[in-house]
C-alpha cells in the first residue's frame, strides 16, 4: 500500500500546485462588482451598447407576456432611464448596433395560446438619440425567435433561431411552438433596406451565443431540435462566419461547458459567455460560469464564476465592464425567480 500511497501523494500534490496556480491565473484577469439593479426584475430580456449608454429591451413574464420595456442605463450616473415601448412587445428577439441606431428582429410574442411562443418575422430600427422606432422588412424566410445578430461590415446577419414546424397551425397548443431550430442565415442592409439570403449555418441551433472578431461572425453553443427543453438539447458546437466570402469554417474549439440561454459579449477580441440553463430528465440547473473564447488561439478561458447563477440575461460591454442584467436564478418558469441584479465583471486592462 505504502507505493501507492507515495503516488496518490504525489499526484495529489501537483493537482493542489495545478490549481492554486490556475486559480491565480484566473482571478488576474478581472473582478466582479455591483451596478444599479434592472428596476423591473424580469427574464429573456437582451442588451445592446450605443453610443457609451446601455440599452435593455423585451423580457418576459410568466405566463406568456411580453412587456417590450426598454430601458437606457447611463453609467456616468449609474441610472436606469425608461423609455419608449417596443412597438410589438416581443421576448427573444435578436438584436445589434450600428452607427448608433439598434436593430431588433424577430423574436416571440403571445399568439393564439396562453404561452407566448408564437414566432414573429417582424425587424425593426430603435433610434436612441430620438427614442423613436422605425419598421422594417420583414426577414424574408419567416417567423423565428432565439436567433443571433450581428453586425459585419455594414450589414445585420441573423443566424439560426427556432421556427415552427412546417404545416403546424398556431392554433394548436403545442404546434405554436417553436419546435424546429433553424440555421437560416439572412443579412439586412441599412444602405439599401433590403434582406439578402446567405449561406446557411451548418448546425441548426437557437438560443446561442455570439461575436464578431476580425471580419467573422462566431456561433457558441445554444440548443439544438426544439427551443424548449428538455425537448431540445444543449451543444458545445463553434462555428465560425466569413461573410466576405458567405462561407462557414471548420468547427473551432468547444466551449468548456455546453448550454443555451446565455449572455454574451465581445471585447479586446475575446467573445464573453455567462450564465445560462441545461435541463434533463435528472436535473435542472442554471450556471453561474463565465468562460472567454479566443479566435486567434482557439482556445476558450474560465474565469470568476458570477455572483448569482441565472438564465436568460442579457449583456453587453461598457468599455472593459461586461453588464449583466435580469434572468432567472430558478431553472424553470416564475416570475418570482426573476432577478434584478446587475453584475459587472471588469476586465484586467492588461489582460483584455
Amino acid at each position: 500500500m505504502q507505493p501507492f500511497t507515495r503516488r496518490a501523494l504525489s499526484a495529489f500534490t501537483v493537482t493542489v500546485f495545478a490549481l492554486l496556480f490556475f486559480s491565480v491565473a484566473v482571478e488576474a484577469q478581472g473582478h466582479w462588482t455591483k451596478a444599479a439593479p434592472f428596476p423591473e426584475p424580469m427574464e429573456e430580456t437582451h442588451a445592446v451598447t450605443a453610443n457609451g449608454k446601455l440599452y435593455v429591451m423585451g423580457g418576459f413574464l410568466p405566463p406568456g407576456i411580453a412587456p417590450g420595456i426598454v430601458y437606457e442605463y447611463d453609467p456616468s450616473t449609474d441610472k436606469w432611464t425608461k423609455k419608449k415601448t417596443m412597438p410589438l412587445p416581443a421576448h427573444h428577439m435578436a438584436m445589434a448596433e450600428y452607427q448608433g441606431k439598434i436593430y431588433v428582429i424577430g423574436g416571440l410574442v403571445r399568439g393564439s395560446e396562453p404561452g407566448g411562443w408564437a414566432p414573429i418575422d417582424n425587424a425593426w430600427e430603435y433610434d436612441p438619440a430620438n427614442d423613436s422606432w422605425k419598421a422594417l422588412p420583414p426577414m424574408p424566410s419567416g417567423k423565428r425567435g432565439a436567433a443571433i445578430a450581428e453586425e459585419v461590415g455594414g450589414k445585420i446577419y441573423v443566424i439560426g433561431g427556432a421556427a415552427l414546424e412546417p404545416g403546424s397551425k398556431e392554433t394548436a397548443l403545442f404546434n405554436s411552438r417553436p419546435h424546429r431550430s433553424v440555421g437560416t442565415n439572412e443579412a439586412y442592409d441599412p444602405a439599401t433596406q433590403k434582406w439578402l439570403v446567405r449561406s446557411p449555418m451548418p448546425t441548426a441551433r437557437n438560443h446561442a451565443a455570439s461575436g464578431a472578431v476580425d471580419g467573422k461572425i462566431y456561433v457558441i453553443g445554444g440548443r439544438v431540435g426544439s427551443a424548449f427543453i428538455p425537448v431540445g438539447s444543449n451543444t458545445d458546437i463553434v462555428e465560425v462566419y466569413d461573410p466576405a466570402l458567405d462561407q462557414w469554417g471548420a468547427l473551432r474549439q468547444r466551449m468548456p461547458h455546453a448550454r443555451s440561454a446565455v449572455a454574451c459579449g465581445t471585447y479586446g477580441g475575446k467573445i464573453y459567455v455567462a450564465g445560462g440553463e441545461t435541463q434533463s430528465t435528472e436535473a435542472m440547473a442554471v450556471f453561474r460560469a463565465l468562460e472567454a473564447y479566443d479566435p486567434a488561439t482557439n482556445t476558450w478561458a474560465i474565469l470568476p464564476s458570477m455572483p448569482v447563477g441565472r438564465h436568460g440575461l442579457s449583456g453587453s460591454f461598457l468599455g472593459n465592464g461586461f453588464h449583466l442584467m435580469t434572468g432567472q436564478v430558478f431553472n424553470g418558469e416564475g416570475s418570482q425567480f426573476s432577478s434584478p441584479n446587475h453584475d459587472v465583471f471588469v476586465v484586467d486592462s492588461a489582460k483584455p
